[in-house]
């Protein structure tokens, strides 16, 4: 697998996957860091697409990336990360509706930890499902990094 760290607003992001496919995309700092795999070998000319759309996106001039994901998961993490990524852009919803638009309303705290697992941030917007009460509520890169993405997304104002 190949990988490349890309410094953006929100802090440093690494990007991991192969030449075609984005299978991984975390915060090298925050609540849920990671740091890439000694058995990786680090290339940002294979991430130059992936790191085009997000600086757009950070921008505010993307509201939708068209890359081509592939995370690792089950059947069920799978299901919530669709379904994800049919969130639109600027809106929010709680973990209630999230396990309601895959069919399994009383699967909320499933779906819980399967967005907590999220391994391609951003990409698959995991940032816009909040609390039942609307509050904002865990978040692998911080609550901050959580509430700047939406007040972006909101159009109050570009990261860059």
């Amino acid at each position: 697998m190949k990988y490349t760290v890309l410094d953006s607003p929100v802090g440093s992001l690494m990007l991991a996957g192969d030449e075609s496919v984005l299978r991984e995309l975390w915060f090298l700092q925050g609540r849920q860091h990671t740091a890439p795999n000694p058995a990786w070998s680090e290339s940002a000319r294979a991430f130059a697409e992936p790191v085009r759309q997000l600086k757009a996106y950070f921008a505010g001039r993307l509201r939708a990336f068209d890359l081509a994901v592939d995370p690792a998961g089950t059947a069920f993490q799978t299901r919530v990360w669709t379904a994800l990524r049919e969130i639109p852009y600027g809106e929010t919803i709680s973990y209630g509706e999230l396990a309601r638009r895959i069919g399994d309303p009383k699967a909320v705290r499933a779906v819980g930890l399967a967005n907590g697992a999220n391994p391609v941030s951003i990409v698959i917007p995991c940032h816009r499902v909040i609390g039942a009460n609307g509050t904002l509520v865990g978040y692998g890169g911080g609550l901050p990094i959580k509430r700047a993405l939406l007040s972006l997304e909101q159009g109050q104002g570009a990261l860059l």
